[in-house]
């Protein structure tokens, strides 16, 4: 059993022509369960900031609007990600068993990434294939 985690969130754009990743947050976590938790919680984080309420009063009216169909919805597949109960455990057997688990979900400009894995695979330099986790 794997008990300690490190788990990293990043965006990805495209700059000059090249691609860049922004740092958006890293967790070393103590437990699989604190794991789970923090990229739960960092995918909501996104979504929100994607996806904000409008209604909300820090937005000016007119200052949020609607995108068309033709863009995928980021926010909406990492909350439906985060609600899914297969998928969690899916993840959660996937770290255990000493696997990266990453888990992407991208629009026109921007790939968002979560990963994680276990700290003792990363000490023994992982022989196991990477798990992408779908989000739609």
């Amino acid at each position: 059993m794997h008990d300690e985690f490190l788990c990293h969130v990043t965006a990805y754009g495209m700059c000059d022509g090249r691609r860049i990743g922004v740092p958006l947050g890293t967790y070393r976590a103590p437990t699989l369960a604190l794991a789970l938790w923090w990229l739960r919680d960092r995918a909501s984080w996104i979504a929100e900031r994607l996806d904000p309420t409008p209604e909300g009063p820090a937005f000016p009216a007119g200052a949020l609007v609607p995108v068309p169909d033709t863009v995928v919805d980021v926010p909406a597949l990492l909350r439906g990600w985060c609600a899914d109960d297969a998928r969690q455990e899916l993840v959660a057997d996937e770290l255990a068993g000493g696997r990266l688990v990453r888990i992407a979900a991208s629009d026109d400009t921007t790939e968002y990434e979560l990963l994680a894995e276990s700290v003792d695979a990363l000490r023994m330099q992982r022989v196991l294939p990477v798990l992408v986790v779908p989000v739609a």
